[in-house]
């Protein structure tokens, strides 16, 4: 049941998103931490985050049945009633979004709301179900865990905050999409209008390039208005540059399953890196 519990959560989803809230935090507090405003941002953002994902496989318990990625989940197999689960998904999410708005700043609860709301209502019950732009619009709400984190200190959506929700927000699709090609025929049977399903590998291929391929102004511009320091820009640099030529290169690759598998581990450790990065490079106020 414990196990149960937590798996609905998609603890490693929270463990990247906790740790991008993490990086939004240090680099508007330049080390000058406020440990109980940091503490209470972590719980709250991660307890709406899990919140989400709880009524997403709520919400999706059918599908779920179809794939086999996903088959052997709690509500699927009816180790877990579905009542239960979604009575357990909304009680964080109040806890959440009331901590983020009550101990934090309002603004992080507003913040954390329309994440909840962009990922249940209109990324799961929507366009998840009908629209190829379902990974880039359900990206908005990925991209709210360093916005909080970074709002939460300056109690504003300035510059550093969009230029934190676009490093997330680019970062998105070609992470996904590398798993879906891989999973297409799933997919397909189960009847989700991903990309790869509708336009076809190929086409999906091309659809990553200027995604990954922005994110290299956007970090050089978190190093511009000096959000952080020369290490992090020569290491974010690099590693974007890696990644871009992977995509690139999967144009042409004949191999397609064994670049889609490498491309996912490269835009999993991105993330990681350039966030550990831009953690221990932040400037310093």
């Amino acid at each position: 049941m414990l196990k149960d519990l937590i798996d609905l959560t998609k603890p490693r989803l929270l463990q990247l998103n906790m740790f991008a809230a993490l990086g939004g935090y240090m680099v508007a507090a330049k080390w000058d931490i406020d440990f109980w405003i940091m503490f209470w941002m972590l719980i709250g953002s991660t307890l709406t985050m899990a919140s989400a994902t709880v009524v997403n496989n709520y919400w999706d318990r059918e599908l779920d049945k179809k794939m086999e990625r996903t088959r052997n989940r709690a509500l699927p197999t009816g180790r877990m009633k579905p009542g239960p689960v979604l009575a357990y998904g909304l009680i964080m999410g109040v806890a959440g979004i009331s901590i983020l708005f009550l101990l934090v700043e309002p603004i992080t609860g507003w913040l954390g709301l329309i994440g909840w709301l962009v990922y249940i209502v209109i990324y799961t019950m929507w366009l998840k179900r009908t629209s190829t732009w379902s990974t880039s619009i359900g990206g908005i709400s990925g991209s709210m865990p360093p916005v909080i984190g970074y709002c939460a200190v300056t109690g504003e959506v300035d510059a550093g905050a969009l230029l934190l929700f676009a490093l997330l927000f680019l970062w998105q699709p070609a992470h996904f999409w590398s798993l879906a090609i891989r999973r297409v025929e799933e997919y397909r049977e189960a009847g989700y209008p991903l990309l790869p399903v509708v336009k076809g590998i190929k086409r999906t291929k091309l659809q990553m390039i200027p995604y990954v391929f922005l994110l290299l102004p956007t970090v050089v511009l978190l190093y511009t208005y000096n959000y952080a320091g020369i290490y992090f820009l020569i290491i974010s640099v690099v590693f974007s540059l890696i990644w871009l030529v992977h995509t690139l290169k999967g144009v042409s690759a004949k191999d397609t399953e064994k670049w889609a598998k490498t491309n996912f581990l490269i835009s999993v450790n991105y993330l990681m890196v350039v966030f550990i990065a831009m953690i221990a490079n932040t400037t310093f106020s």
